[in-house]
């Protein structure tokens, strides 16, 4: 699998360096590209919350293309090293922010901000994901009300999350990945009596 790429905006092009060894599943640019042209203009001045950032490619592609604030998030060494080589080469360190966590710990917290876009791309096949939407569902105000979390999973790996904040509104299928959109589930008005 050759290195991943900038697709498009300030630093199109730029080849990516991969994390060393296979602890992370890198987004290929087919399904990179499908997910912005579905975000479309919405990803500019966005935030972004990357979980289990590997080698930082969905954050940095976000900031290429005009995002504010990207919050990068992984427990392991090389790939957090990974992450603050591409931030580099890439020249996007405005806005770009790298945290060595636990995810799960870090979602758990009382949350600083809410973002636009969360996107989880965990290992696969150990339901991590779901247990993502688990630590969200304790704090969903890490999600912006008019947000969107997306989850990249291999197919097999979908289930029904049960949410009582968070709804699935679409699935998009890309060969052995599948990209899942949820948003937060609207209260209804308020009528008066």
């Amino acid at each position: 699998m050759s290195a991943p790429r900038i697709i498009a905006g300030k630093a199109r092009g730029i080849r990516l360096q991969d994390v060393p060894g296979d602890i992370t599943r890198p987004i290929t640019d087919r399904v990179k590209e499908a997910l912005f042209n579905i975000l479309g203009v919405d990803i500019q001045e966005a935030s972004l919350l990357d979980l289990f950032g590997g080698t930082g490619s969905v954050g940095l592609e976000a900031l290429s293309r005009g995002a504010s604030y990207v919050r990068f998030i992984d427990l392991h060494r090389a790939a957090i090293q990974t992450i603050r080589t591409n931030i580099e080469r890439t020249r996007l360190n405005q806005g770009a922010e790298v945290l060595q966590t636990d995810a799960f710990a870090h979602l758990r917290q009382r949350p600083d901000r809410a973002f636009d876009f969360i996107f989880i791309a965990p290992p696969q096949y150990k339901g991590l994901w779901v247990q993502a939407m688990q630590a969200l569902e304790s704090q969903p105000a890490w999600l912006h009300p008019q947000g969107w979390i997306i989850v990249q999973i291999d197919p097999v790996e979908y289930q029904a999350v049960e949410s009582a904040h968070f709804v699935e509104i679409d699935q998009r299928r890309y060969g052995s990945t599948l990209l899942v959109f949820y948003e937060t589930i609207q209260s209804p008005p308020q009528t008066s009596p």
